[in-house]
């Protein structure tokens, strides 16, 4: 399942994102990668602990969790805090790899199962060329390149590249999240029903019906999750 989230982050956190990046010191993206994901990692992150990093973090942990079709899609067990990456220049590409099942959360030591990646895209579309977010899943080949501020969530499990960028710099944020729901076609069926309940309680009202598909939806959760 593939999810588009926008407006994840509002213009006034883009601007100061956009701010803070374009003044940080970065370092070679190849130092938090495994084995087959440095051979043709070529970018540039921000080091994880450093008080830019600390700061932007907080910032997206306060989006994502005041966002409801984040959490709908997601629905988050433990969120890694968000790295940042910058492409433009020699360091413009990501060749295709796969995310590592397991990452370790940089302050607690904590194991935590990548179920989801997501990546938020802090620059404007028309400031680079390139850049795509390229997605190979079961839903097939998916090119992404959305407003800053706007997310996308995909499973951890998919095959993904970035696209060299050709001009300007692309500024990204990206995390991974263990969720709630492990199975990704169990997480599809969760979020479809909480869409249309949202569409049928909207139109109809807390009606019989809609009190009782919550009920069967609670009640999948409770099958379902792992908490």
């Amino acid at each position: 399942m593939l999810i588009q989230i926008p407006a994840l982050l509002s213009p006034a956190d883009v601007a100061r994102a956009r701010d803070v990046l374009a003044a940080a010191s970065w370092t070679d993206g190849r130092v938090t990668a495994g084995p087959q994901a440095a051979a043709v990692k070529r970018n540039q992150q921000l080091p994880v602990g450093s008080d830019e990093a600390r700061a932007l973090q907080r910032m997206i942990l306060a989006a994502v969790e005041r966002h409801a079709l984040f959490f709908s899609a997601a629905l988050p067990k433990r969120v890694l805090p968000p790295m940042f990456n910058r492409y433009g220049g020699e360091l413009n590409t990501y060749g295709a790899h796969v995310d590592q099942a397991i990452r370790y959360h940089p302050d607690t030591g904590q194991a935590i199962r990548t179920d989801l990646s997501c990546t938020v895209f802090l620059a404007d579309p028309t400031d680079y060329d390139g850049g795509e977010l390229v997605i190979d899943d079961t839903f097939g080949e998916r090119r992404v390149k959305l407003a800053a501020g706007d997310a996308v969530l995909y499973p951890g499990t998919s095959v993904h590249r970035v696209e060299p960028v050709t001009r300007g710099v692309r500024y990204a944020s990206f995390f991974w999240i263990e969720s709630l729901v492990r199975s990704d076609e169990q997480r599809r069926l969760l979020f479809e029903m909480d869409l249309a309940l949202t569409r049928l309680r909207t139109r109809d009202g807390e009606s019989a019906e809609a009190v009782a598909l919550v009920g069967t939806y609670h009640n999948l959760l409770r099958l379902w999750a792992q908490t």
